[in-house]
């Protein structure tokens, strides 16, 4: 009998514990819902809203809006349900997107595929989440022009200040009559790490192109093994972006036109610069008046940008190979060029077509680039002697030099 009376009190013990870990569950998967959210429109290029929300200890229902901070091109729509568990939620949903102000269906709605599902598992105990995403195949014809998509996989997964993205897309086929351009398969790699409220990032992207194909009657180019990689980090001081790209193999008429590699940077951007015109922007945003036109919201954030600049920006080409056994040309260069920050308030933003304006801009630059390995062909261009084998191009206060000498007129 004694053993017989524990058991109910530990029966309601466990229910208790089991009710309030589908609870807790519940509310820590609303917590990091809205925390992500608000870190990610903290970035300042998206609107994000969530509406509709239900939340319950079961389950929970909503759907999220994401658009460009301006503007009303585009819409993205993610409807999600989720079902909580003690240890984690499984959600899934639909993706649509909608173009224009009117939410309109790309392509006119000729799409009859149905929008692409979702799913994700979210571990309560360490806060990650782990998802992916299906694109089905389309096909859109209109007249002479056809695209076809061969469908993808996305891949996320990432915990609250660290996400990660991993896209396979299948060739894309895009045909005009005789004319025709085909991209892929492809591989985007992309990580995202931040402080909150995006105070610090690091964003770093990787994208391989495994093929791309222009063809028409009169040229056809082939393209294998393209590569880019981008990083861009803000921190206390700066924000740094750093591309690396190589073009791989470019062939026609069954030779190699092109080959080539580049490395850049482009650094001292100041940070308390961009975050305030990052905030400006939301500002703006919120308060409706990006409507208002391009000029306006340009006016508006003018002082803001123009601050950016203060630290006297540099960008550095780090490397510039090209090689054309076809035209037997070769190109080695590599150099920096320097943005004078001083007295940003000589200079506009609003008034950039003016003659007298962009005169102001292009005396602010100074730098020097090195041409390794000069094609005789050209030298002869440039007017200098033809066995001229290094081309030092100089930058003073926007005025452009060859080797001591003016630049000369580039087109006769």
């Amino acid at each position: 009998m004694r053993k017989e009376r524990l058991i109910v009190p530990l029966l309601v013990v466990l229910l208790l514990a089991w009710l309030t870990g589908q609870a807790v569950s519940s509310w820590l998967f609303e917590r990091e819902m809205e925390r992500t959210l608000t870190d990610l429109e903290a970035r300042g290029e998206l609107d994000i809203e969530r509406v509709d929300v239900e939340q319950g200890w079961w389950s929970s229902t909503g759907r999220i809006h994401l658009a460009p901070l301006f503007g009303q091109r585009w819409k993205l729509e993610l409807t999600y349900r989720a079902r909580h568990g003690v240890l984690s939620t499984h959600l899934d949903g639909e993706a649509m997107l909608h173009r224009g102000p009117g939410g309109k269906q790309p392509f006119g709605g000729s799409l009859v595929s149905s929008p692409p599902q979702w799913e994700a598992s979210y571990h309560t105990l360490n806060g990650t989440l782990e998802g992916r995403i299906r694109l089905s195949p389309l096909r859109i014809t209109q007249q002479e022009r056809e695209l076809i998509f061969e469908g993808g996989r996305l891949r996320f997964s990432g915990e609250q200040g660290n996400w990660r993205l991993r896209a396979q897309l299948d060739s894309w086929t895009l045909s005009d009559g005789v004319a025709r351009l085909e991209i892929g398969p492809a591989t985007l790699n992309s990580q995202y790490a931040y402080t909150e409220g995006a105070y610090a990032f690091t964003q770093e992207d990787r994208l391989q192109i495994e093929s791309l194909s222009w063809h028409q009657p009169q040229l056809k180019l082939d393209a294998h093994g393209i590569r880019l990689a981008n990083r861009m980090a803000l921190d206390d001081e700066e924000l740094r972006m750093q591309l690396d790209l190589d073009l791989g193999e470019i062939h026609t008429a069954e030779q190699v036109l092109l080959v080539g590699q580049m490395e850049a940077e482009l650094s001292r951007l100041n940070a308390d610069a961009i975050r305030s015109t990052m905030s400006r922007l939301r500002e703006l945003a919120a308060g409706g008046r990006h409507g208002n036109g391009r000029d306006a919201l340009l006016a508006d954030l003018e002082p803001f940008l123009l601050a950016t600049l203060q630290d006297s920006p540099r960008l550095d080409l780090q490397r510039l190979e090209l090689d054309s056994p076809m035209l037997g040309l070769t190109a080695r260069v590599d150099g920096s060029l320097f943005f004078d920050g001083r007295q940003l308030e000589a200079l506009s933003l609003v008034d950039l077509e003016e003659p007298a304006v962009k005169e102001r801009w292009r005396q602010r630059l100074d730098g020097d680039f090195t041409w390794h390995e000069l094609p005789t062909v050209v030298a002869l261009w440039l007017g200098l002697p033809l066995d001229t084998r290094t081309l030092e191009i100089d930058i003073g206060r926007g005025q452009v030099r060859v080797n001591g000498r003016p630049l000369p007129p580039l087109w006769r």
